[in-house]
């Protein structure tokens, strides 16, 4: 084995850091997006919204025709020199700047103007709503307590989960502190008297037994007696044993178990019903999001046209003083030209990802939208199959670009606001054209239909739905249907009926 030096040719796809940047700023949706052009902006001297630059050169020009009524000119020049006639100072050096941006006068802000110290802060104009943990613990101050008994109630309520429910054992909750297990079991039964009801509980039917209790029934009283559902026993012992037959609707079973009649499962279900098995879920916060489209598509002249939305978004540009400090062939030392060269292709390069994607979108968007025709002009039901692959054939791009561009965007027609990746779905075959296909979200727009329809009291079982999408001419088998309306969160037919 001897040693030596061989030539080999050969290709390889390198991904470069800018292409691996672009890619990411490719699959951002709107928000992330205003975050990153926001942090480049802070980064890149060189870069300037063009949006901020004009209102301020708005207010700079109104402020001036109030503080500076008269301006001085040369009487020979006709025409104030724009910004690219200007010529950086001569002896500018970075001393300077500090009297540079001491002249400015575009802020037209006084000495005597309003510090922002006197305006009540952002979250003090804000309404806040309570917590369950505030709302338990403003009872708790207001309680006949001791202080000792305060500070142990205090410990048990910030054990507390969303749902109201004490999921800590006992032991654990006391564990390195001087309470007993028994202080803390007293405090606790005088937390459960808290609003709202059934607060404090350790499983769903002590929570349910604490608003029975609340009710004014009775719910210990003795199941030997029969005294009926509404006196409680009947409840209390389907809420004790029988939580689970309750939830499969197998009233029958009840009954037999509890040898009480039928009728009566049903006025203690009935009971039950109207009781609260998350007592915290008023007090969950359930902020919700405005969702800001990234395209918008609009009919025109017959014609659907796709919008980009760049409402909000920066006007990203060179910033002209120092795109001619360094075209003005100053000699500059080494390290500023390099390091303005630098933050030169950064700038450009992020300038032309922004309008690389913003061309991705729109062009991917219109071939969606040209496959989904009929969808835009009548609705969900007229909704065709589309895969990835049909629309990076169409328009020249790999699937997983198709895959990133969709990502996290979102589209405003008249059929609402939609996300891109809602027209990507499978298809279902037709018997009466083989070779055509049926799209599976307007299947599954249909079991929704069928099941709204339905009579509450002999609702539809799956193989019934089937039959009935097969009497549509959609092949369709009773395992798909039991995935699609799983999917959709609807309960099974058992546990959809109703006796009463």
């Amino acid at each position: 084995m001897k040693l030596r030096l061989d030539l080999k040719l050969s290709q390889k796809l390198i991904m470069t850091p800018q292409l691996q940047q672009a890619i990411k700023l490719l699959q951002l949706s709107r928000l992330e997006l205003q975050q990153s052009l926001a942090q480049h902006l802070l980064e890149n001297p060189l870069l300037e919204d063009l949006q901020i630059d004009a209102e301020e050169g708005e207010t700079a020009a109104t402020d001036e025709k109030i503080d500076e009524p008269a301006i001085s000119r040369d009487q020979g020049s006709d025409e104030a020199e724009t910004p690219e006639e200007q010529e950086v100072p001569e002896g500018f050096s970075a001393s300077g700047w500090e009297e540079y941006f001491g002249s400015d006068h575009r802020s037209g802000r006084s000495q005597q103007s309003v510090s922002s110290d006197d305006f009540p802060s952002y979250e003090q104009t804000v309404a806040k709503a309570t917590s369950l943990e505030e709302h338990l613990l403003w009872q708790l101050s207001l309680s006949g307590l001791s202080e000792r008994q305060k500070q142990l109630g205090r410990l048990i309520i910030g054990n507390l989960d969303d749902d109201g429910y004490l999921r800590m054992p006992m032991d654990e909750v006391v564990a390195g502190t001087d309470f007993s297990e028994e202080e803390a079991e007293s405090v606790l039964k005088d937390i459960q008297t808290f609003d709202p009801t059934g607060v404090g509980a350790r499983s769903l039917p002590e929570c349910l037994l604490l608003q029975l209790g609340h009710l004014g029934r009775n719910p210990m009283g003795s199941l030997g007696a029969r005294p009926g559902a509404l006196k409680g026993s009947v409840v209390e012992a389907v809420i004790l044993h029988h939580l689970k037959d309750l939830e499969k609707k197998q009233y029958a079973k009840i009954a037999k178990a509890l040898n009480v009649t039928l009728d009566e499962v049903f006025q203690a279900t009935k009971i039950i019903e109207n009781l609260e098995p998350k007592p915290g879920r008023p007090f969950v916060n359930t902020q919700n999001y405005v969702i800001v489209p990234d395209v918008f598509v609009v009919k025109d002249e017959g014609e659907w046209v796709v919008l980009l939305n760049d409402d909000g978004m920066p006007k990203m540009r060179i910033n002209p003083y120092y795109k001619q400090l360094m075209g003005s062939g100053r000699e500059n030392a080494p390290e500023t030209k390099a390091y303005m060269d630098e933050k030169l292709r950064a700038a450009q390069w992020v300038i032309r990802s922004i309008e690389q994607r913003n061309k991705t979108i729109v062009k991917v968007v219109s071939s969606i939208v040209k496959f989904q025709e009929p969808f835009f002009e009548h609705g969900v039901q007229y909704l065709k199959p589309l895969v990835l692959k049909q629309v990076a054939e169409d328009v020249g791009m790999h699937e997983s670009t198709i895959s990133r561009v969709t990502a996290n965007k979102y589209l405003y027609c008249s059929q609402g606001m939609l996300e891109l990746k809602f027209f990507f779905n499978a298809g279902l075959q037709r018997a009466d054209r083989p070779s055509d296909m049926h799209s599976s979200v307007s299947v599954r727009q249909m079991i929704k239909q069928m099941v709204a329809e339905e009579d509450a009291k002999r609702p539809l079982k799956d193989e019934e739905i089937a039959a009935r999408l097969r009497a549509k001419q959609i092949l369709i088998a009773r395992r798909t249907v039991a995935k699609y309306r799983a999917e959709e969160n609807i309960p099974s037919a058992s546990q959809r009926k109703r006796f009463f």
